[in-house]
């Protein structure tokens, strides 16, 4: 018998069970005393408005399996068009902004879309760019349609048919979205996630985090708000750009949290850095707030100690680990981190990211940038060793899309027919199950002697107290690299030669960077704008090239 699964069924579920609770809530404008105005949708309006809208993409041809792209910024017509399409049954490819509009457009073109669904900046960019565009058939404009044709968001919500619109009969294998990755270490891939996976992460997350009915959840990042309306959480959408996290207006965030005594924040740590800073330095608590969770990049002690300022003592910051192929699979809270794990993890160890969610398994393989067929072709590592980690659960995407080349280096079939990925992450696991993270694959340094891995090494140039962030990366042929540290001052050094001097002596203290001669300040390192932390470390290597062969 055929087992039906339509992540759009969360939803309706929702409005079966709080069908007067506010699904979300999104800032408006200010009134005259500058309070903020909400505007609102309940659960059984967004369910009938995104039923009224389904029958409006079916009306025009978006329906079971067409691609579409979705431009759209977070807000109403955000949820409302992502549950109409998953009741149709058509496939949302969504992209981060953040990664710029060249590789962005490439990523949208590669995906075949046969549909567009964005507001009017988005149309625009699309008559600029026309090439990129070919395969699209059908256009929706979220806004006022101007200078070019298709059908306005608006004009499909008209379309009531007086019935409830039953969500398409897709199955765990049926694909839900395209997502594709930002690219830090190489070229953006599209993941495709089934309706299986969606619901497999709802799973998680709801048993995990142990979230309840009464809950109110701020997430400042607007893939993850998709979640709230399946867990029965209200989303309240958050003042800001969620591209530039790292720029956020701290009093916007701490007054939305106060406004709706929000009880379970998303942020990222670039995020939880600039409002915590402002939070501890203004004495604010934020008592409402029953957990924090903070992923996209690793988040240091410092952070989570700071940030921590301004909860409860019961309350915890969560960090799960993930990837977009597979998130959340790891998580740790800021308990255990703050009274074990930060202090190995300044000694060199690592980053812990904790033990493995729920039926989740976790396997350490030996270091190789080779594809795997089998899993039994590939060795596991032992206990303290660190290797390749590797995931396999409901909840991990199986494939990319159109992209054979990808599947092979990432993904390994199990013997019962499953799919393991790999994370292209190093770790090792210790003796409480526990498993600590130590940088990409891509980035590992191998000199022929030894191999530098970027965490531990970067944690013992960042323990001076003038360092704000450091780099590993590595300069010459594979296996004779020449290991190179950039490190970022918090501010300008006065005296560079004392300070290189200091960080030297540094190095040679701890047998993990005793063999690193070459350190070098860079006041600005190259990082992705969306997380202001992932450091493009490529980039640094070319730059230590230069500086070293002159």
């Amino acid at each position: 018998m055929t087992h039906y699964t339509n992540i759009a069924q969360s939803l309706k579920q929702s409005a079966d069970l709080y069908p007067f609770k506010r699904a979300v809530v999104y800032p408006a404008s200010r009134d005259n005393a500058g309070r903020v105005l909400y505007s609102q949708l309940t659960f059984r309006q967004l369910d009938q408005q995104s039923d009224n809208l389904a029958a409006g993409f079916d009306s025009i041809g978006i329906s079971r399996g067409t691609r579409t792209i979705l431009m759209v910024t977070p807000g109403m017509e955000f949820f409302l068009t992502v549950f109409a399409m998953f009741k149709v049954g058509a496939v949302p490819v969504v992209v981060d902004p953040g990664m710029g509009i060249d590789r962005m457009l490439q990523c949208l073109s590669q995906s075949s879309p046969k549909a567009f669904i964005g507001i009017e900046k988005a149309h625009v960019l699309r008559r600029l760019r026309p090439g990129f565009f070919k395969t699209v058939e059908q256009w929706v404009t979220v806004g006022r349609k101007w200078f070019w044709g298709g059908y306005t968001l608006n004009q499909l919500m008209e379309y009531n048919s007086n019935t409830p619109f039953q969500p398409v009969h897709t199955t765990d294998s049926d694909t839900a979205a395209i997502v594709f990755t930002t690219g830090s270490t190489g070229p953006a891939k599209g993941v495709v996630y089934t309706h299986g996976n969606f619901q497999a992460q709802i799973r998680q997350i709801q048993s995990h985090f142990q979230i309840s009915p009464d809950e109110v959840d701020l997430p400042t990042f607007p893939l993850f708000a998709l979640f709230d309306p399946a867990l029965g959480m209200t989303a309240v959408i958050p003042d800001m750009d969620p591209t530039k996290p790292a720029l956020v207006n701290p009093v916007k965030i701490i007054e939305a949290i106060e406004n709706h005594g929000v009880t379970n924040m998303f942020a990222s740590p670039a995020l939880l850095n600039r409002v915590g800073k402002y939070g501890k330095e203004h004495g604010i608590k934020l008592p409402s707030l029953r957990r924090v969770v903070s992923a996209g990049a690793p988040v240091s002690p410092a952070n989570i100690e700071q940030f921590s300022t301004m909860l409860s003592t019961d309350t915890q910051i969560h960090t799960p680990y993930g990837a977009t192929e597979a998130v959340p699979i790891i998580s740790i809270g800021s308990h255990e981190i703050l009274s074990e794990t930060k202090k190995l993890s300044e000694q060199g160890f690592g980053m812990c990211v904790g033990r493995p969610i729920a039926d989740t398994q976790v396997k350490l393989i030996e270091i190789s940038d080779e594809p795997i067929a089998r899993m039994q072709d590939a060795l596991e590592v032992p206990e303290n060793q660190v290797g390749e980690i590797t995931v396999k659960a409901d909840l991990v995407t199986e494939h990319y899309y159109n992209n054979e080349d990808e599947d092979l280096l990432a993904k390994i079939q199990d013997a019962d027919g499953k799919i393991w990925h790999r994370m292209g992450d190093l770790g090792w696991k210790d003796s409480k199950g526990r498993i600590w993270f130590c940088g990409r694959k891509a980035h590992r340094v191998e000199t022929g002697e030894e191999t530098l891995f970027t965490i531990p090494v970067e944690a013992i140039f960042n323990n001076h107290e003038k360092v704000y962030r450091s780099a590993l990366t590595g300069v010459g042929p594979k296996n004779r690299q020449m290991p190179v540290v950039f490190v970022e001052p918090y501010g300008k050094i006065s005296d560079e030669q004392q300070f290189l001097m200091e960080l030297s002596v540094l190095a040679q203290k701890n047998p993990l960077t005793a063999g690193i001669e070459y350190i070098f300040i860079d006041y600005k390192f190259p990082v992705d704008i969306r997380h202001n932390s992932k450091i493009f470390r490529e980039k640094l290597a070319l730059k230590a090239r230069e500086l070293i062969t002159g």
